[in-house]
């Protein structure tokens, strides 16, 4: 896996720490392992699929739909990294 450079530099996690293990935890099946290792990681799904279906389909709302999935999962980053740091 990719280390994280802002974890090495500065010593703390960023905001995409935990993404990439969270993927791959996906892919093994282990779900609730990767919302605990990157509560993000459903609505970037969700956001990410739409965005591909928009692409082929295109959707009667889609900026609206776009737009709310986007600040679900900013929101949901922001957050889980608040939480995070917290409990350091």
């Amino acid at each position: 896996m990719l280390p994280c450079l802002n974890k090495q530099l500065l010593g703390f996690d960023c905001l995409g720490c935990g993404i990439q293990r969270a993927f791959f935890l996906i892919l093994k099946g282990e779900f609730s392992a990767a919302f605990k290792m990157y509560p993000a990681i459903y609505p970037l799904i969700v956001l990410t699929l739409f965005l591909c279906l928009n692409f082929f389909f295109k959707f009667k709302h889609a900026n609206k739909i776009i737009n709310i999935l986007a600040i679900t999962s900013v929101t949901t980053i922001l957050v889980s990294f608040t939480i995070k740091l917290i409990n350091q």
